[in-house]
């Protein structure tokens, strides 16, 4: 049997010949019952309270699990993000590496071709300075000879002059033309 309030009060109980004072047992009745009906009351809003409680914890738990799903996402995305941009940043330091190889092995080329131009300039100038020696040679050679020969018909046709001789410096000369 479950009591409320109002079964407590409505109990009826057997006359009996030497039984207790009904109007002691009816106030007795009465406290009780009031006193039930406020536990009774305050179980009801406890429990009330209590069925709220549960749906702000369902709601805190959902709400702590999308924060749980978020964080795992943002942590896998945060990871995936951060392994490639170190895939990145590794590509792109072999790519530099590979040029500068690749700018050094061409400098060094250039560096080679243009030594070995200066080189063969030099040869050609050296050559050159023999051609012009030779040259500036022959021709003071043949100045000579001119004037000699000049010499030679002016002593004819005149009276005996000491000659002289033509000295050329074919070093200044080259100097000068250089």
């Amino acid at each position: 049997m479950i009591f409320t309030p109002d079964s407590i009060k409505k109990q009826e109980f057997k006359k009996s010949f030497r039984g207790f004072d009904k109007e002691e047992v009816h106030a007795f009745l009465e406290k009780l019952s009031t006193e039930f009906e406020s536990l009774f009351n305050e179980n009801e809003a406890l429990k009330t309270e209590l069925e709220g409680a549960k749906q702000k914890l369902e709601k805190y738990l959902q709400i702590e699990n999308k924060i749980q799903e978020t964080l795992t996402d943002t942590e896998t995305k945060s990871s995936q993000i951060i392994k490639d941009a170190k895939l990145q940043a590794g590509e792109i330091l072999r790519l530099a590496e590979e040029k500068s190889t690749e700018l050094l092995q061409k400098s060094r080329e250039e560096a080679d071709k243009l030594k070995s131009t200066v080189i063969n300039l030099r040869e050609e100038k050296e050559i050159l300075l023999t051609k012009l020696k030779t040259v500036i040679n022959y021709q003071a050679h043949l100045l000579e000879i001119k004037v000699e020969e000049a010499g030679e018909e002016i002593k004819e046709s005149r009276r005996p002059e000491p000659s002289s001789g033509v000295e050329v410096d074919v070093n200044d000369i080259v100097q000068k033309l250089l």
